[in-house]
């Protein structure tokens, strides 16, 4: 398993390169596409991933499949990989092309910001174009958590940490107990 990068890392603070879309189901991208999804199932509070938070500066994130499980979606928590899951989300070359004027402060963590949560104001609604891991574009709205991940993520790609424009950062340790 790739190892997350933190915060101090240049990586993460770079713009990333876009695919060429040919080049989308080679074996180096289809390897780089697994390594991310091992990666975000390896961590447990993790519900989704951008290739620079692993060290490759491309325009790739992946949305865990667990986001939307019954468990997930009903607030009990977040279901364990052992339990049958929803195929993550792959967003290749993603672009928001529409984002709600209503937007809300919603609180935000990140595999790359160990352990710091604080609050983000993001849009309620974004609309995503990217393409798929066979290379097929597509278009996707979502609201609420989807619509952060969308924002978080594309932050990534473009260098920007949640910490960058968060309120109310505070450090939270995970009670393993």
């Amino acid at each position: 398993m790739k190892k997350i990068l933190q915060k101090e890392d240049k990586v993460l603070r770079e713009i990333d390169k876009e695919i060429p879309v040919h080049e989308i189901t080679t074996p180096k991208i289809q390897k780089i596409l697994k390594e991310m999804s091992v990666s975000l199932k390896n961590q447990n509070d993790g519900v989704a991933i951008a290739a620079p938070q692993i060290g490759y500066r491309l325009r790739i994130f992946v949305v865990s499949g667990k986001i939307f499980h019954e468990k997930f979606v009903n607030g009990e928590g977040m279901p364990s990989n052992k339990e049958k899951l929803p195929e993550d989300l792959i967003f290749i070359n993603p672009k928001i092309s529409k984002m709600s004027k209503e937007k809300e402060w919603v609180p935000e963590g990140c595999l790359s910001v160990r352990w710091l949560y604080g609050y983000t104001h993001r849009s309620k609604k974004a609309t995503i174009t990217a393409y798929d891991e066979k290379g097929k574009k597509f278009t996707r709205g979502a609201s609420g958590l989807l619509a952060q991940i969308f924002q978080h993520e594309t932050d990534h790609l473009n260098g920007i940490l949640f910490i960058d424009h968060a309120k109310e950062i505070k450090e939270e340790h995970p009670n393993f107990n």
